[in-house]
């Protein structure tokens, strides 16, 4: 049976949710995206795990739960923030665990490193090793994946406070670790320029904060399971097995909210090229640029652009619904009803957004929308559009307008270039 996942997300007892991020609108969301099943999120938070338990229904002895006919696994992110060779290293980390019993114990010895009622997201005090060898310390069938790898701020490779080697994070505890969330701002093609991440599988996930289909399972991964357990999930994953692990759904890279290096406040948006040119310093005020994800790739890929490993998992790019209609329409409004009625239309018709996305003809597309939306859903589909790539903390914009792309890449240029001119100049004088 063929299922979509998304293990990383967040419920209402984190910081920066929605209010509809319980079992009901998360499982609303997961319908009208295509999604199977969901990851409950924060179960090291008190009112959460207490919520999940008596909502949830365990599934026999598969390490799964059901409610509202959505599967569940038990999954939450924690950070540790901890000393390594004198500099401050802060990492993100999902935990995923097949019973209650196993979380609470879990919880239970997390509690002692900080304050799991602070957020549904908690920090820890203690190191990435430390924390790994505590829940494999509860569970051997704990699965424990690095969070969004190459974010500039609290993740593996982060150019903020990451490392530059599995290894170096996770020290002895890396033979447990076999599995690493892309994010949001990278792909498993930029993943496979290191071969020290062959022998890892590499997942993709959400990590939403809201229940809308434009961000639930806007990234997710696509399984083919002989039984639906935790256990046939675990071991495709660890296995890296093929035939049970079809795909990852992407979003491109430039779509990320940390692609670019670039500085926000002043507007500034630079790829790697032109950051070196700055000595990673922003043109306009001077202050240090954040390094984005593709700057910080190219720092540690030993393998030119476009190599493929054999066993890889392949993947699949695309982009929300709500986003293309709204690039279509013109429309920048995060809740425009405009949008959300071509939207909702679509999905009544052609049950999720999923299938829309994936499957649905264009000749199907035309009995419901006009040609331009067809035509941007099929384009989306195949890989033909372009983005304006994201950068501190700004998403990028993706743009089905060839001349409209053009005209935003010369304004950009033309910032970075006289801010640069101009600050040149006033060294001089």
């Amino acid at each position: 049976m063929k299922i979509v996942a998304d293990f990383h997300l967040h419920s209402k007892y984190s910081r920066a949710t929605s209010k509809d991020m319980g079992l009901e609108g998360l499982s609303r969301g997961a319908k009208l995206k295509g999604i199977q099943l969901l990851g409950t999120g924060d179960f090291t938070f008190p009112d959460q795990i207490k919520e999940i338990k008596r909502k949830l229904e365990p599934i026999d002895n598969s390490g799964l739960f059901t409610f509202n006919d959505i599967y569940w696994m038990l999954t939450t992110e924690v950070s540790t923030i901890f000393t390594f060779n004198g500099m401050t290293k802060k990492v993100h980390h999902i935990i995923h665990v097949p019973t209650f019993d196993e979380a609470e114990q879990i919880n239970e010895a997390l509690s002692k490193y900080g304050n799991l009622r602070s957020d549904g997201r908690p920090t820890l005090i203690m190191t990435a090793p430390e924390l790994v060898e505590k829940v494999i310390g509860v569970s051997k069938n704990a699965m424990i994946t690095g969070a969004h790898i190459w974010t500039p701020w609290f993740s593996l490779f982060g150019s903020k406070s990451g490392f530059n080697s599995i290894e170096d994070c996770y020290q002895d505890q890396s033979k447990h670790i076999f599995s690493l969330e892309t994010g949001l701002s990278s792909d498993p093609a930029m993943n496979w320029r290191l071969s020290a991440l062959d022998k890892i599988t590499l997942l993709s996930n959400s990590d939403s904060h809201s229940p809308n289909p434009w961000r639930l399972g806007r990234e997710a991964n696509v399984f083919d399971l002989d039984k639906i357990t935790y256990k046939e999930i675990y071991d495709a994953i660890k296995n890296k097995d093929k035939s049970k692990f079809l795909f990852t759904i992407e979003t491109d890279p430039n779509y990320g909210k940390y692609h670019f290096d670039g500085h926000r406040n002043c507007g500034i948006s630079l790829n790697p090229d032109q950051s070196k040119k700055t000595n990673g310093i922003c043109p306009m005020c001077g202050k240090k640029l954040t390094i984005g994800v593709l700057n910080r790739l190219e720092e540690l890929a030993d393998r030119p652009e476009g190599f493929v490993p054999k066993d890889s998992i392949p993947f699949k790019t695309l982009l929300p619904l709500y986003e293309i209609i709204s690039s279509v329409t013109g429309t920048n409004a995060l809740y425009s009803k405009k949008v959300l009625v071509e939207n909702d239309k679509l999905i009544e018709k052609f049950g999720n957004e999923l299938n829309i996305l994936l499957n649905v003809s264009r000749e199907e597309l035309l009995k419901v929308a006009n040609e331009k939306l067809a035509d941007a859903i099929i384009r989306a589909r195949e890989g033909r559009i372009k983005y304006i790539a994201g950068y501190d903390g700004e998403y990028g914009k993706a743009l089905f307008d060839d001349k409209e792309y053009e005209k935003i890449k010369q304004k950009q240029e033309a910032r970075a270039s006289s801010q640069r001119s101009l600050r040149d100049f006033g060294s001089v004088v």
